[in-house]
């Protein structure tokens, strides 16, 4: 017994010490790619300012909220749920860059732990920030070449091709077996769990492909829908007023 829960302990740190890696790394790379844009296009605003760090943290609150009311889709085992809270990061994303972005998708994932503890060892939240990921710094990243509508909407349309393929393979590499291994229990029994909801699902392959694909799909097109409908009205703002450019 007790061996069990000190190698229970053992995967939880391990498991930790790699969410935190991986936010590192999505921070770095999102740096990376401001720096780069800001570049090309001769502007030298900072990356970070005190009044964007309070902005964002405003973002990662509402999106912490929308967090916790997820909703069940009825193609899905329970333990996948549709959320909107992609939908106040993606608005502070385009508003001041990738770097905010993924520091909003962040200190979300922690003010969602404070309201409502972890009930997966932290592979759903875990999943919910990388896929949050794929989808954030694609859309930004063809923003930033141009703040147009058009642009805006080829961003948002390839975040949601990028979230829905790599959440796809992401589930299936990474987080099911990771869960499984976290929770002792044999991937067959979560297969069962969408055969359940799903006769057709039948092995991880099918359950990615029936539940989480789709899963991705309709969160990223709700999600993009959105923010199109509302980045326009909330920009000025956000940006206290200032009128440049055209933007979407």
């Amino acid at each position: 017994m007790e061996q069990t829960l000190l190698q229970s302990a053992i995967d939880n740190a391990v498991f930790v010490a790699e969410f935190i890696g991986i936010v590192v790394l999505l921070v770095f790379a999102a740096y990376l790619m401001e720096k780069a844009a800001k570049k090309r296009s001769g502007v030298s605003e900072r990356i970070l300012s005190t009044r964007k760090v309070a902005v964002c943290g405003m973002f990662a609150a509402i999106a912490a909220v929308l967090m916790v009311l997820e909703m069940p889709v009825p193609f899905a085992p329970p333990f996948y749920g549709l959320d909107l809270s992609e939908l106040p990061v993606l608005v502070g994303t385009f508003a001041f860059g990738p770097v905010a972005g993924v520091l909003i998708e962040f200190c979300k994932i922690v003010l969602k732990l404070l309201f409502k503890p972890t009930s997966t060892a932290f592979v759903g939240e875990l999943a919910n920030f990388v896929i949050g990921c794929s989808y954030l710094l694609p859309a930004s990243a063809v923003y930033l070449l141009r703040k147009t509508r058009r642009q805006a909407v080829i961003g948002v349309t390839a975040g949601t091709l990028c979230m829905t393929v790599f959440g796809t393979a992401f589930n299936a590499l990474y987080l099911l077996p990771k869960f499984a291994q976290l929770f002792h229990m044999p991937i067959d029994e979560i297969v069962r769990m969408g055969t359940e909801v799903n006769p057709a699902i039948d092995s991880v392959t099918m359950l990615v492909l029936l539940a989480v694909a789709p899963l991705n799909l309709l969160k990223g097109g709700t999600i993009s829908l959105l923010t199109m409908l509302l980045y326009k009205k909330v920009s000025p703002i956000i940006k206290e007023g200032k009128r440049g450019r055209r933007t979407a």
